[in-house]
Formats: C-alpha cells, sequence, structure tokens
C-alpha cells in the first residue's frame, strides 16, 4: 500500500538546471561544453571577498546569526542603497536570506493566504510560479511579448480582469532582459497601491544594465518587497545569499518565518557579503566584460539565424524568438546540445504560452566561450 505523497511536489521542473545536467554529463564523458545555459557569472568573488573569508575561517567561531542577519552587512547593503539610488534605507528594514531564492518563498509565506491571486509575466522566472503553486497560491500569468517590451505595463495590467492580492515584477527580466523605464515603474507602484496589491519588485539583476541604470521600486515606495542577491552582479552564486527590503509591518513576521524555515543565512557568506561592497571598481569591470559579450551575441547571432532578439537592457541574457526553426524550444535545444555542445534553455522555462517559440542564451561566461559558440552555431542546419 502507497504511502500518502503531498501535492506540493507535483510541480514542473526547473528546466534550466535539467540542462545543467544533461552538459555535465556529455563533460564528464569528454564532450566539449559550451554553457550559455545558466546565469551564472564566470568571473569569480573579488579577490577581498576572499580574503574575508580566510580571515574569518581563522579567528573566528562560524556559529548561527540573527535571523535578520549580522547587523554589519544589513549596514553595508542599507549604504548600498544611497551609493547606487542615493535611498536612504533603514537597516531594520533590511533581512539577509539564502539566496534571492528564500526571499521569494519568505515574502510569499508572510504577504498571502493560500487561494490568493498573484500576477506575473510570462516570459518570467519559473520558480515564480512554481513557488507560488506548492504555496497554494494561485499564479495569475500575463502573458506578453515584443509590443510590451516583455513586461507588465500599467495597460496590460488594467485589462488583465483578475482581482488581484500580488504582482511580482523584474526589472531587468529573465529571460528577455528588458527593464521597466522610471515613469513605467512608478505607473505601477501607484496602481498597486491604489487597487492594495502587495508589489514584489525582483532586483537581482541591478548592476548590470546597458544604457539607462535600473530604478528601484523602493523610489516610490516602502510597501513592496525588494528582492535582491548576491549572485548576479556580486559574482557570488555558490555563496547562497540574498537579502530583501521589506515594509516595516513586515518584518517581525519575516524574522519568525526565517527563524524556524532557516535559523540564520550561511555566517561565511554573511562575511564575505559584507567585504563585497569595497569592490564595486572589480564589479564594474566584470559588468564590461558582460558588455563585450552582449555585443558579440547581438552582432553575430543574427548571422547564423538568431535575428529576432530581444532588447536585452540588462542582465545577461538573450531570448531569442526561434518560430521560424521549431515549434518545440526543448527539442531544438536537446539537438543543439547533441549536435554543437552548446548548453541553451528552452523558452518553454520561462512561457507556458509562446515559449515553445523561443530560446534564451546567458552571455554571463568568458569572451572566447561567446566566440566559439557563434563559430559553432555557423555550421548547424
Amino acid at each position: 500500500m502507497a504511502l500518502k505523497l503531498s501535492s506540493r511536489g507535483n510541480i514542473p521542473p526547473f528546466i534550466v538546471m535539467d540542462v545543467l545536467r544533461s552538459a555535465n554529463e556529455r563533460a564528464a564523458a569528454g564532450e566539449d561544453i559550451l554553457h550559455l545555459s545558466l546565469g551564472q557569472p564566470v568571473t569569480p568573488a573579488p579577490p577581498l571577498v576572499l580574503e574575508a573569508v580566510k580571515k574569518a575561517i581563522d579567528t573566528e567561531a562560524i556559529g548561527y546569526t540573527d535571523a535578520l542577519g549580522i547587523p554589519l552587512l544589513r549596514q553595508r547593503i542599507a549604504e548600498h542603497y544611497k551609493y547606487l539610488y542615493n535611498q536612504t534605507v533603514d537597516p531594520n528594514r533590511i533581512m539577509v536570506t539564502t539566496g534571492s531564492s528564500a526571499g521569494f518563498l519568505l515574502s510569499f509565506l508572510a504577504a498571502f493566504e493560500p487561494g490568493d491571486k498573484v500576477a506575473l509575466a510570462a516570459p518570467g522566472y519559473p520558480a515564480y510560479r512554481n513557488i507560488l503553486t506548492a504555496l497554494g497560491i494561485e499564479p495569475v500569468l500575463i502573458e506578453v511579448g515584443p509590443k510590451e517590451r516583455f513586461q507588465p505595463s500599467l495597460e496590460v495590467l488594467e485589462a488583465q480582469g483578475e482581482s488581484l492580492d500580488g504582482l511580482i515584477i523584474a526589472s531587468p527580466s529573465n529571460p528577455a532582459g528588458t527593464m521597466l523605464d522610471e515613469e513605467s515603474l512608478k505607473s505601477i507602484v501607484a496602481y498597486c497601491e491604489k487597487k492594495q496589491i502587495r508589489l514584489i519588485s525582483d532586483e537581482i539583476y541591478h548592476g548590470i544594465s546597458y544604457g539607462a541604470k535600473a530604478t528601484t521600486a523602493l523610489k516610490f515606495t516602502d510597501n513592496s518587497f525588494v528582492i535582491n542577491s548576491f549572485s548576479k552582479y556580486f559574482s557570488m552564486t555558490g555563496w547562497r545569499l540574498g537579502w530583501m527590503v521589506l515594509p516595516e509591518d513586515m518584518v517581525r513576521a519575516e524574522e519568525c518565518l526565517a527563524q524556524n524555515f532557516f535559523i540564520s543565512p550561511p555566517t561565511l557568506s554573511q562575511i564575505a557579503g559584507a567585504a563585497v561592497f569595497d569592490c564595486y571598481d572589480v564589479l564594474d569591470e566584470y559588468v564590461q566584460q558582460y558588455t563585450r559579450n552582449r555585443e558579440i551575441l547581438l552582432n553575430e547571432l543574427p548571422k547564423v539565424g538568431f535575428g529576432d532578439i530581444a532588447p536585452a537592457d540588462g542582465g545577461f541574457y538573450i531570448y531569442a524568438d526561434i518560430s521560424h526553426r521549431t515549434n518545440d524550444s526543448q527539442e531544438f535545444c536537446r539537438r543543439l546540445l547533441c549536435d554543437t555542445g552548446i548548453a541553451a534553455t528552452p523558452g518553454v522555462d520561462f512561457d507556458p504560452f509562446n515559449g515553445d517559440h523561443f530560446m534564451r542564451f546567458s552571455f554571463a561566461g568568458a569572451e572566447e566561450t561567446m566566440l566559439e559558440a557563434v563559430k559553432r552555431l555557423k555550421d548547424w542546419p
């Protein structure tokens, strides 16, 4: 007799991780694999970060910290908002998390009840809708495309017809890399305030843009959850560290949830995170590397059959329309990996409506990887 199983695990996989597994299996068998799937910078954590961690290992007892994070790190994050946006943020509203993933889980738990409706753009980061589903919260997918620059504009929100409890926005977005300009963001914030919709602003690609800088939702409201991560601009993916800026009335609830779910974020990672704010010069050099990679792909991909590309205002992704080549992006990416050794992500990971006609290339890797990928694509049917 089978034992009872929860339905919470009956959610779609995060397909990019399946792609990574397949790519790693091929690499282990001796194949030359080019990784253009994961949004993982090839650049290392800056040297000052490693020095701080080595010193901590030698001199400190590494134990639990406060569930909200060590005071030094929370203060440094607050200073970051002053430096990057000229926004004053009370460190007491900042909560350090085990990656931005924990931030999404904790924010959804604290802000929404089972059965609530939370809107998000499609295409968008798949873990949003999958975590919401696992928690019994209904994701309301808003279909957007090139016309809307892959973002949920005010007009789209007003036309979608659902009574919403929450809205998730991401600027720069994953997978399209498009950004909301300041006026668009301001209008969405005002709409959410008027309709009493809890806004969650995913800002994990802030710091990586190729023109106008991204604007934080904190410029217009203190009632949203603002979620960020050390994985992208700060080049610290495996450290599993992120943060949230919380509405003041949500701090205690989030602290209680975090105490019970996680005890505290990883202590060594928090020490590393505090040190990385002394490394803006190194981090901006990394962004220049992504800029070169972006230029290579924007210039060369159209020459090899990938000409219909989202604007890529920020982040490190190229989202390409491949409808002229396939109506099955998952099979297309599987063949691409088998035939060329290029690992890329099918659009169905991000978009259940039109994802069969799109794919995502990550240019977070080395410049040599981008050049070799384009070379292999030239010879691929």
